[in-house]
């Protein structure tokens, strides 16, 4: 890019300069010379010609953005733009500025934000962009914090428990007050920054209204939200019947209101920038802890914990040019975190006005999902709103009677965690032919949520559909399960599908809700596993034994993720190892497996890896030794005195 593209795309009228060429040096803005040097206090510069300079001042400060130009630079160039660094700060105390490196033959830029180290060097900050952009990286007022954030919703979950807001209703609860509370700074806070100046601002216009008038007030502005939206009128009376007009919300006073919104507003809101690809993680992340407490008090949950649907998506490497498909979405998580992904990756290699080109395109085009629960759907709603998706193709009914929608969805990557005691009576009848009288009367569902993959499976041999990924998670006994009706189920996707990987995972992931133990299955869709000529698996299958996510149970907490002592989650840590096993399709003794398999083999790590003898310590020895003890005692083979 030449220089005058360069000023054309941060802004012509932020351009200073003071020499000719539209230059800018560090001497004439001194006096000379000699005043500079004595600015540096003492030390003569070698270097105060800078190409291009830029400012913007306005109540929150002066931003500069300086850009030193060369045909193709080097990393030694740095050490140029430090100097020209330097030079500013002595001249213009207190500037916040951006430091930028340029190519004149390409593209290639480098930016560093404060100081040109490589502390201070921003990798994600690809191309140029405008001056908007660069003073929108000094944002103060609104900036992630997860463990402020997560340390609060705790504390939030303790208030609304005194003021008697139901377990099942918090999560649409705090969501709703959420969306109230970035509406009003949005409309009535300049620049939408918080502080404590926003906090009595807000609440001394929230002191006006009466207890249904706050509620009236947010009524109004999920109406608004919702404009244009799917099913909208549903989606407005799920919310009214578990937010606005549940017996407990309704009972809360105006001092409770208050209370709620300035806690959301200061301890929660304040430390979410939604703008950002980490913000809306934390957002997701904030909304969805509230279902643990959901768990509490229905086990037959299984709320998919935040951490696994961001592995899943990651495993099924989601970019802004997938379309994503949750066909059993419950509370939205998965199609959330996709959209998160798909988000991060638009952000990079391209401008602003770039990336909110592409946002609109993957909120509005990108996903899709249904749910059959009210519960669930009024929650998936609530998770996309704040998310900033208003208009989600999210519908309400049975995957199976929204075929249409799936065909018109075009997914080419299908991320969900069905249920896995589906009543039968809900299962197309194409699915039970052979399925005995007890099977089809029964109460779930014998197949163990695998006929809601092999449903998926037939639209896409069906529609021609080519490399699409699927990931789902299922019960254990799905991957390991003998029986005439599983058997025949994993014969019947084999046939059509390839058997990509299984990962066993942890034991209690679903704590406090469900039960049970889970794998997580990745197909690739319309792919038949076997080659026709030999009749034999077409290549082996990963197997992860990922029994260990970092996560500890905490009480009233659920499992929470751990952090070594330089504050970095043990999470991420596993989660990159895990990944990269699978990718580079490594075998580790203790971790993982290649094996091929077919419908009478178990789909499952722990049948075909070595074991770490390693690692094996005297203590494990003992608690094996303590279990079997109370097994025996458990089943009345021993007796102990």
């Amino acid at each position: 890019m030449n220089r005058h593209g360069i000023v054309d795309v941060i802004g012509p009228e932020y351009l200073t300069a003071n020499i000719e060429e539209d230059e800018w040096s560090y001497a004439k803005d001194a006096g000379n010379l000699g005043k500079l040097t004595e600015a540096l206090g003492g030390i003569k510069p070698h270097h105060y010609k800078l190409d291009r300079r830029f400012v913007d001042k306005d109540d929150t400060g002066t931003y500069t953005v300086i850009v030193e130009t060369k045909q193709e630079f080097v990393d030694s160039d740095s050490e140029q733009l430090a100097s020209y660094l330097e030079e500013e700060y002595a001249l213009h105390r207190g500037a916040k500025v951006i430091a930028i490196l340029a190519n004149t033959n390409d593209d290639k830029i480098r930016v560093w934000k404060d100081e040109v180290d490589d502390d201070h060097l921003l990798p994600g900050e690809t191309v140029l962009d405008c001056m908007a952009h660069y003073k929108k990286l000094f944002a103060v007022d609104r900036q992630n914090d997860r463990e402020a954030v997560m340390r609060n919703t705790y504390a939030l979950n303790e208030m609304l428990h005194k003021k008697d807001i139901d377990e099942r209703n918090r999560s649409q609860f705090v969501g709703t007050c959420l969306l109230f509370v970035k509406d009003e700074v949005e409309k009535r806070c300049s620049g939408g920054r918080v502080n404590e100046t926003t906090r009595k601002k807000l609440a001394a216009r929230w002191s006006q209204f009466t207890p249904s008038g706050i509620r009236n007030a947010i009524g109004e502005m999920l109406e608004n939200l919702l404009d244009g939206s799917q099913n909208k009128q549903i989606k407005i009376q799920l919310l009214n019947r578990d937010v606005l007009e549940e017996q407990h919300i309704k009972a809360l006073t105006l001092k409770d209101w208050l209370e709620v919104l300035s806690f959301i507003l200061m301890k929660i809101y304040r430390f979410i920038d939604s703008n950002s690809s980490e913000g809306q993680d934390i957002l997701n992340l904030f909304f969805i802890t509230f279902n643990k407490y959901v768990g509490k008090a229905d086990k037959n949950q299984a709320f998919t914990p935040d951490h696994i649907t961001d592995f899943m998506t990651r495993l099924t490497e989601v970019t802004y040019k997938d379309r994503v498909l949750d066909a059993c979405c419950g509370s939205g998580s998965f199609l959330v975190q996709a959209m998160v992904h798909e988000l991060a990756d638009a952000r990079y290699g391209h401008t602003d006005a770039e990336f909110k080109e592409l946002a609109d395109k993957i909120k509005q085009e990108h996903i899709f999902g249904i749910e059959n629960e009210e519960k669930a759907y009024g929650l998936s709603t609530t998770n996309m709103l704040i998310h900033g998706d208003g208009n989600s193709n999210v519908e309400f009914g049975s995957c199976f009677d929204l075929k249409n929608f799936i065909v018109g969805a075009k997914p080419n990557v299908i991320l969900m965690n069905p249920p896995y005691n589906a009543k039968p009576r809900g299962i197309p009848d194409a699915y039970k032919k052979e399925w005995t009288s007890s099977e089809k009367n029964g109460k779930s569902d014998p197949t163990k949520g695998m006929v809601f993959v092999k449903y998926l499976s037939d639209i896409a041999k069906a529609e021609k559909w080519e490399g699409t990924r699927l990931a789902v998670l299922l019960p254990m006994a799905a991957a390991i399960g003998t029986g005439t009706r599983l058997t025949k189920m994993k014969e019947e996707l084999l046939q059509d599908n390839t058997l990509d990987a299984v990962f066993s995972l942890p034991s209690e992931i679903f704590y406090p809700g469900a039960a049970v133990q889970a794998v997580c299955m990745l197909f690739t869709l319309n792919k038949p596993h076997f080659d026709h000529a030999t009749g034999k698996p077409r290549r082996k299958t990963f197997f992860g034994f990922y029994k260990d996510d970092g996560f500890i149970k905490r009480k009233g907490l659920g499992r929470v993720e751990q952090f070594d002592f330089n504050g970095h989650s043990e999470w991420k840590k596993i989660e990159k190892e895990w990944l990269n096993l699978y990718r580079n399709k490594t075998v580790k003794a203790g971790f993982s497996a290649m094996h091929a398999v077919t419908k009478d083999d178990e789909w499952l790590c722990e049948a075909y890896m070595e074991t770490d003898y390693t690692t094996l310590t005297e203590e494990d020895f003992q608690q094996t030794v303590n279990d079997y003890l109370a097994y025996l005692v458990k089943t009345g083979s021993v007796y102990e005195a």
